[in-house]
């Protein structure tokens, strides 16, 4: 979203190169502490009606297509930030900025620390990547005992769901597939199913598991594929994958080679 390049001028500058895309396609400061209460008999200040109405939580049915977009934009900065691995502390501090920025009191110079984000988002990134393979390596493990999978040298988990009778194909193949994809949570990242459009590729031009795992298929078969992530995205990941995620894949091989402009 472009409106980010302004939000997060350089904060995700240090992400490393990112690996060949998937078919369509991816203790720090605390906040400073409140003032004390003059007493305990102190009474607190009266909130008005239209303060109270403006902290109030807006039901999702209510909103105008305009607070959508700007709830949209929220999310989406949410998503760009989720690489730092930020703790609720953390995240109370954005919130703070916010709020000190709207009303032109920032409480430090952002020129002045504007030089720190890339060695900050660096550390960040590769501390998020680690904690995500700890995740990782039990699924793995559990996801190589499923009868039917096999576990390659690489680390690719892979396991046969539905047999095919066509060709396999090489390295140096087009093919034609259509695929889902997902991280260890349940959570779908892709998918041509939604698209309503299956994807056509060289299968030496996206990501090695793939490059490996839909060589043992054949066409009209489907299979799972567990892509750890040094044969997926690596630690760097992309927008919608964390770094350091093992994806799960689930392929079906409709072709090889197949005519230009066919669906």
């Amino acid at each position: 979203m472009r409106v980010l390049l302004f939000l997060l001028p350089s904060l995700m500058m240090a992400q490393a190169p990112a690996p060949k895309a998937a078919p369509t396609p991816a203790k720090t400061a605390t906040p400073a502490k409140a003032p004390a209460t003059a007493t305990k008999s102190a009474k607190a200040a009266p909130v008005s009606a239209d303060t109270a109405k403006a902290k109030a939580p807006v039901p999702p049915g209510t909103l105008t297509d305009e607070q959508k977009t700007v709830y949209a934009i929220g999310l989406s900065m949410a998503q760009s930030l989720a690489p730092l691995d930020l703790s609720p502390a953390e995240v109370e501090l954005v919130k703070r900025a916010f709020s000190d920025s709207a009303q032109g009191k920032p409480a430090v110079k952002l020129e002045e620390w504007t030089p720190k984000f890339q060695a900050f988002s660096q550390s960040r990134s590769t501390r998020a990547a680690a904690k995500q393979k700890i995740v990782a390596k039990a699924y793995l493990d559990r996801a190589a005992m499923e009868q039917g999978a096999t576990r390659t040298p690489s680390g690719l988990v892979y396991r046969e769901l539905a047999a095919g009778t066509g060709a396999s194909p090489k390295a140096t193949d087009k093919v034609k597939v259509n695929y889902r994809g997902t991280l260890t949570n349940g959570t779908e990242f892709d998918s041509s199913y939604k698209r309503n459009q299956p994807a056509e590729f060289p299968l030496n031009g996206v990501i090695p598991c793939w490059t490996e795992g839909v060589q043992r298929m054949k066409v009209g078969g489907k299979s799972q594929l567990v892509c750890p992530s040094e044969i997926a995205y690596g630690d760097g990941g992309r927008p919608s994958i964390p770094g350091g995620a093992t994806l799960i894949f689930e392929i079906e091989l409709l072709a090889l080679n197949p005519p230009a402009n066919t669906k």
